[in-house]
């Protein structure tokens, strides 16, 4: 399966956010989205990725004062990202190396989507269930 049939599956949205945003608005989002993640964009297109994680991580180094700070304070600067080709246990795999949850999708430098862990997990539950119906299916007939 390719990423771009998990795009059609979930959507292409994409909740970005631009660098010199707060960090307290960038949790405000999160919240509000009930998403773990977000894009930052610049004017030129993606330059980072913000997620909990950098947020939890910041915050026990500096307190509360992170909270006026701007994203690109603590944004994940070297964005890992996949193509629409690329297949699903590729980008697994990529995301285990890179030890990383939230991917972008980008499609010819153009920001087409994100793919979190819970989507890799929930195509790959749906691939066995499939294999599964289709020996059972075989298994009866036979």
């Amino acid at each position: 399966m390719r990423i771009s049939d998990v795009l059609k599956s979930k959507g292409a949205t994409v909740a970005t956010i631009a660098p010199d945003t707060a960090v307290a608005d960038l949790l405000a989002g999160l919240v509000g989205r009930n998403i773990g993640a977000m894009v930052v964009v610049g004017p030129d297109g993606p330059v980072g990725i913000v997620s909990e994680r950098d947020v939890v991580h910041k915050l026990h180094e500096l307190g509360a004062d992170l909270l006026q700070r701007p994203v690109s304070d603590i944004m994940t600067k070297h964005l890992v990202y996949c193509s629409p080709t690329d297949s699903v246990d590729s980008l697994s795999a990529v995301m285990t190396h890179n030890r990383v949850r939230h991917i972008p999708v980008l499609d010819g430098g153009r920001l087409a989507g994100i793919v979190s862990i819970g989507d890799v997990v929930k195509t790959r539950m749906q691939e066995l269930e499939s294999q599964q119906e289709q020996l059972q299916a075989y298994i009866t007939q036979g």
